[in-house]
C-alpha cells in the first residue's frame, strides 16, 4: 500500500521500500517503549516520574530517549512550567492521538492473545 506524500518531497510513501523515510516513523511506533508511552499518555498529560512508574521496567535513560524521539517526530509535546523545582509535562499531539488508536488496538490484542502465543512449557520432573 502506498500513499501520496503530502509534503511533496517524495512521489509516494511505501514502508516496504528500503529508502522510504516513513520507515523511521514505523520503527519509532513499533518500539515497545514508544507504544507503551503513547498508551500511558492517552489519559492526559503526565510528568516523567508518573510515566516511569506506569511503564514498569523502563530505565530513566531509555524513557528519556524514547520521549525525545517521540517529541522530535511530533508525536508528543513537552511543556516546561517555570517553577522550583522545574515542572515538565508530556502530552500527545493530534498526530500522537491518531497514532494511539491503532496502538491501543494492538495492545488490547496482545493482552487478549498472549496466552495463545506462548505454547505451554512441558512439566519438569
Amino acid at each position: 500500500m502506498t500513499a501520496t506524500c503530502p509534503s511533496g518531497q517524495h512521489s509516494h510513501h511505501d514502508v516496504y521500500a528500503a529508502q522510504c523515510p516513513c520507515r523511521a516513523l514505523l520503527d519509532l511506533l513499533t518500539n515497545k517503549w514508544s507504544a507503551l508511552a503513547i498508551g500511558a499518555l492517552e489519559d492526559g498529560p503526565q510528568r516523567f516520574g508518573a510515566l516511569q512508574r506506569r511503564l514498569q521496567g523502563v530505565s530513566p535513560k531509555v524513557l528519556t530517549q524514547t520521549l525525545r524521539r517521540l517529541e522530535n517526530f511530533g508525536i508528543l509535546d513537552r511543556t516546561v512550567y517555570p517553577a522550583v523545582p522545574l515542572h515538565v509535562e508530556y502530552s500527545l499531539t493530534p498526530l500522537g492521538q491518531s497514532a494511539a488508536v491503532p496502538l491501543n488496538a494492538l495492545r488490547s490484542w496482545v493482552e487478549e492473545n498472549a496466552d495463545h502465543a506462548f505454547p505451554p512449557q512441558p512439566a519438569t520432573q
